[in-house]
């Protein structure tokens, strides 16, 4: 099986699984628990809080343990809405964003908030310029992704940030879930006041991830109780899982250095091999090795349905996507290539192909041997259809 779906889930490293099993069966007391059984647990969540804290460059009590990216941005976006309501009632973000955003900000329009959707070019690209002329004396928070999950597009977050910092009652929010392990991150630097994260993205486990929330940043909480997490989440935390994030993180980080050149060494051969053997190929999105995601590769090939490539590429035991797993079984052409101003007949012919730390050179070599087989006969079947 050559699995090049990684921007969906990737595959738990084995080091990860390790560490969920001991700490399941070895740490099961409760962080909460007075006991010196809780006591083990608490030290190993104050562990795993300081490692990832200090690849972020921030400090462990900003740090905020969740189920997830959604749940992170859920967190970040209607905490701060709901507690800072009366600032102003007024939301930015892109078209581009996932939906874990995206339907957020339309669940809040419906409760009174306006909420502003700024257009991208057609790299998938916001402008900054746009950014600066969206905010008003209203506006309490800006959402904008750091890579996008489809075509692997990096937003200027730095300039976006500067622009912000410039109105005080505003609050910048990034969704860094595809760009962890992949991408330098450096959310004080760049005047980020809110950023979330998924373990599961980077070879940890599903059903964990974090939300980093600047100091002196105060949100109303999704979850209320016994006020674990600062107040910020309340529920009994999942420290097997915690325990997997920290060591996915740490991994992730120690190999970006070594994965970065080989994926971006691997797309090109991508590209190369599939321009020249390939018709009517289009490459979606900012693939450049400083405007794009080293790990994400979005093609289009007009004329075709995402959905039947991807199920004759599996026919050769080769796993990609249409789009978002989130929303892969619609049959609406992607929102994201829509608004970068792609015909449908592009978008419904894309696919993503995503790497990760288990991807190999031969894995690319298949790839492309199945989308050079794949391609043409397809094609084929589709004029014998017009005929």
């Amino acid at each position: 099986m050559v699995y090049l779906d990684n921007s969906a889930t990737t595959r738990p490293d084995p080091e990860v699984i390790r560490v969920v099993a001991d700490v399941m069966e070895n740490v099961y007391g409760n962080p909460s628990s007075l006991h010196g059984w809780g006591g083990k647990a608490e030290r190993l969540l104050k562990q795993a809080r300081e490692v990832t804290a200090r690849l972020l460059g921030v400090s462990p009590g900003s740090l905020v343990f969740t189920s997830g990216g959604t749940e992170a941005n859920n967190m970040a976006i209607k905490g701060v809405a709901f507690q800072h309501r009366n600032r102003g009632r007024h939301l930015i973000t892109t078209q581009v964003e996932h939906a874990a955003v995206l339907e957020v900000c339309r669940q809040l329009e419906l409760m009174g908030w306006k909420v502003t959707r700024l257009p991208v070019d057609e790299s998938g690209r916001v402008r900054p310029q746009d950014v600066e002329a969206a905010m008003t004396e209203e506006t309490v928070l800006v959402s904008v992704m750091h890579t996008n999950n489809e075509v692997g597009t990096i937003q200027p977050i730095p300039e976006i940030g500067r622009i912000v910092s410039q109105y005080p009652k505003a609050f910048f929010h990034v969704d860094a879930v595809q760009a962890f392990g992949k991408c330098e991150l450096r959310p004080r630097e760049w005047g980020v006041d809110l950023m979330s994260l998924s373990a599961h993205k980077f070879h940890g486990p599903k059903g964990v991830g974090s939300l980093y929330v600047r100091k002196g940043v105060t949100l109303s909480p999704l979850l209320t109780g016994g006020g674990q997490e600062e107040g910020f989440r309340s529920g009994t935390q999942n420290v097997p899982g915690i325990a997997g994030f920290a060591k996915a993180a740490i991994l992730a980080e120690e190999r970006r250095g070594e994965a970065v050149p080989r994926w971006l060494r691997w797309k090109e051969e991508m590209i190369e091999a599939l321009t020249s053997s390939v018709d009517d190929l289009k490459i979606n999105g900012d693939q450049s090795a400083e405007g794009g995601a080293p790990h994400i590769l979005s093609l289009s090939f007009p004329g075709l349905k995402s959905e039947v490539i991807v199920h004759a590429l599996e026919e050769k035991g080769v796993y990609v996507s249409s789009k978002s797993a989130c929303s892969s079984k619609g049959e609406k052409p992607s929102y994201v290539l829509k608004a970068m101003g792609l015909s449908d007949e592009v978008a419904l012919g894309a696919v993503r192909i995503s790497m990760g730390w288990t991807t190999t050179q031969e894995d690319i070599c298949q790839c492309i041997k199945a989308l050079t087989e794949v391609i043409p006969r397809l094609k084929h079947v589709m004029k014998g259809v017009s005929k």
